[in-house]
């Protein structure tokens, strides 16, 4: 038999989490036809001597929706080893939607995820009004990589509510149609259903993003709809002071996996990330299944005044956020009394993105030249040698730079002890990249390299098995992909083929490659040598390979 390509020779880490085998893959048909040796001829051999040949990575936490309609690749997250993604989560979905709420909900996603306006009025491709449509759409324009798409709970709501969706609770027959709405997603095709209760989330001019306004009732109908079909997944980024026993019970009356974001650890409350945990351990003892999205990374995160998203959690910040124009938020931020409030809630501890650590919070770029000897200080030493407190200081300096000033904050994620500690949990999910959101603030896309770059070549945390085990057939087993996040006889051919000596990730740059010239933040790979979706090379030791056919399948069909 002449197979279409032979690996040969590879470090074989088949996602199993067993140890690794030399061996030779064939692929034929966009299938992995055999692993061994010896396996016959084939159309391309690729010499794979010295290297690891893996699964392809599952980014199971991506905001590709409104990108992937103007870039099918969802670039840059292919070239850093994702052959599978995942779109739709914490409810931000581009459907359904009718004509007459796409500007709100592109406004929205402006806001909430950190997208360019612009580049989502010049890049969107509107050929689809419900959820089923959206699908399609996808299949009829093609894919670079497997893709998985939540319905989400915002668009849900919006649909059913209209004008109401971010001011109050639903009727009875509102949730009814919600309901229907949800089953007729997972008739299509969902591969499961995604909100958000978070604070943090507040669409244009401060207002609750639609799913925040949901009751108890809502939730257990709206969540309870994947009980009817059987399959699929539920996914909430949650508000900090929601706890595991709220989200268990939604997990049970569904009687389907639960993912719970966004588990980041914070120096001010140290424990409260590993009592999430465990609790959701004690959960899974039970029979209720949640686990707890987690992220490798430090969450670093660049911004400007004119798009401050790090306050936005303060609840003391909202008056910017609903300020009527921009007059009257830049006297907003020259005032004492909005200053003096910043302060005070700072003061207290709490569960949230910003807890004033100004000590990690730097001076990235000015646009004044006269400013430029405090390019690369902390907030913390500026505003103590001016004598300030140091959100008065940040706020007169972004001021007086007409709110030009770029800043970058370490923000969660910074002890290395704890992020490795969450790394070996069995109760997490390494996820968050967010991968085609917040693109003026970090990207995260090359979450997998930095795990296998710093956590396992650097750091010794995982072994080279567990990191792809948990990145590749663990996020597969629970998602429900039918045969993806192995490398075995009959599974398909999405493999990544890297140098275990090199790879990992480069520093963050800005680009501007988004529709109407917007900018967003990229990461280099190294050490990638290979990545296949479906048996098709789409990436090489150069990048991705112009030209590379569109072989994505747009996943329907869930365990």
């Amino acid at each position: 038999m002449m197979h279409d390509m032979v690996i040969a020779k590879a470090r074989v880490v088949d996602g199993s989490g067993a140890p690794a085998f030399e061996a030779d893959v064939a692929v034929s048909g966009g299938r992995i036809a055999a692993v061994g040796r010896d396996l016959g001829p084939a159309r391309d051999v690729v010499d794979a001597a010295g290297l690891v040949l893996a699964p392809g990575i599952i980014d199971t936490h991506t905001h590709y929706d409104a990108q992937i309609t103007w870039d099918p690749l969802v670039t840059p997250s292919p070239a850093l080893g994702v052959t599978t993604a995942i779109l739709g989560n914490c409810g931000f979905t581009l459907a359904p939607c009718r004509p007459e709420d796409r500007d709100l909900t592109m406004r929205n996603l402006t806001h909430v995820e950190g997208m360019s306006l612009a580049a989502l009025q010049a890049g969107v491709q509107w050929e689809f009004q419900t959820f089923p449509e959206y699908l399609a759409y996808l299949e009829r324009r093609g894919v670079g990589v497997n893709v998985g798409v939540f319905v989400g709970h915002s668009s849900v709501r919006t649909w059913a509510l209209r004008g109401d969706a971010a001011r109050r609770a639903a009727t009875p027959e509102e949730v009814a149609q919600m309901r229907s709405i949800v089953a007729e997603a997972m008739a299509a095709g969902a591969i499961g259903f995604s909100t958000t209760t978070s604070g943090q989330h507040n669409g244009e001019n401060g207002i609750p993003m639609p799913s925040r306004l949901a009751d108890d009732a809502e939730m257990v109908a709206l969540t309870g709809a994947l009980r009817d079909s059987g399959r699929g997944i539920l996914m909430m980024t949650r508000d900090p002071g929601q706890r595991a026993a709220q989200f268990e019970h939604w997990a049970a009356g569904a009687g389907r996996p639960f993912i719970v974001a966004a588990l980041l650890h914070s120096n001010m409350t140290p424990n409260a990330v590993f009592d999430d945990l465990d609790a959701m351990g004690q959960a899974r003892a039970r029979g209720n299944v949640l686990r707890g999205a987690i992220s490798p990374c430090p969450l670093t995160m660049e911004f400007t005044l004119k798009s401050p998203y790090v306050f936005e959690g303060l609840k003391a910040w909202k008056p910017a956020m609903q300020a009527a124009d921009d007059a009257a938020y830049r006297a907003l931020l020259a005032s004492e009394d909005f200053r003096n409030s910043l302060h005070a809630e700072l003061a207290e501890p709490g569960r949230r993105l910003f807890n004033g650590e100004w000590h990690r919070m730097t001076v990235l770029r000015v646009s004044d030249p006269c400013n430029a000897r405090l390019e690369g200080r902390t907030v913390a030493e500026c505003a103590a040698e001016a004598g300030k407190r140091p959100f008065d200081w940040l706020l007169e300096l972004g001021l007086s730079e007409d709110l030009e000033t770029y800043f970058i904050a370490t923000l969660l994620n910074s002890d290395e002890e704890a992020v490795g500690r969450m790394l070996r949990d069995q109760n997490a999910l390494i996820s968050l990249s967010d991968a085609g959101a917040h693109l003026e603030f970090f990207c995260d896309a090359g979450f997998a390299l930095h795990v296998l770059g710093h956590w396992v070549r650097e750091r010794g945390v995982l072994s080279l098995e567990q990191a792809i085990h948990r990145m590749t057939g663990e996020p597969a087993d629970l998602f429900g992909l039918k045969g993806r996040g192995r490398i075995a006889a009959g599974a398909h051919a999405d493999l990544f083929l890297f140098d275990a000596a090199t790879v990992g990730r480069g520093a963050a740059r800005r680009v501007n490659d988004l529709p109407a010239g917007a900018s967003r933040l990229v990461t280099p790979g190294f050490g990638v040598h290979g990545v296949w979706v479906n048996g098709v090379r789409i990436v090489d030791e150069h990048g991705p390979r112009p030209g590379a056919p569109l072989a994505g399948q747009v996943m329907r069909d869930y365990a």
